[in-house]
């Protein structure tokens, strides 16, 4: 996958991830919560695999994403003020959240790897798999 459709890839997440999030459709919570979660860590793959240094491949993005995602849900084990000023705006809410939980984490591990599996399909070599520049 090309870094400009990786790019791609993480707008139509992010946009998802939105229309999931932001109106009130009176979903269970699990598809919302959850549902966003996974969508977030899409997302997160795509930016990867957009921004990765070359010769990287489909393993180093997954492992470097969840990483990232790993990072950014203990930093909310951090509290400060102005972190937890951010964490009540919008922004602040959807990029990073307010309370810690490993099924969190669950969900982003399931997007990372949804979003690597979608450039590592059946049509392709696995043995041989590589993002293109």
């Amino acid at each position: 996958m090309s870094r400009t459709r990786s790019l791609g890839a993480a707008a139509a997440f992010i946009g998802l991830g939105l229309l999931l999030r932001l109106p009130k459709w009176n979903l269970p919570l699990a598809i919302h919560h959850y549902g966003g979660g996974i969508l977030w860590g899409a997302m997160l793959f795509a930016l990867v695999a957009a921004v990765r240094p070359p010769g990287w491949r489909v393993p180093g993005c997954w492992v470097a994403a969840g990483v990232i995602a790993a990072g950014i849900e203990g930093s909310r084990l951090l509290h400060g003020a102005e972190l937890d000023a951010f964490r009540r705006t919008l922004a602040g809410q959807l990029l990073l959240g307010n309370i810690f939980s490993a099924w969190n984490l669950a969900a982003y591990a399931c997007g990372i790897s949804l979003a690597a599996l979608m450039i590592v399909s059946p049509r392709t070599d696995r043995a041989s798999a590589s993002l293109s520049a």
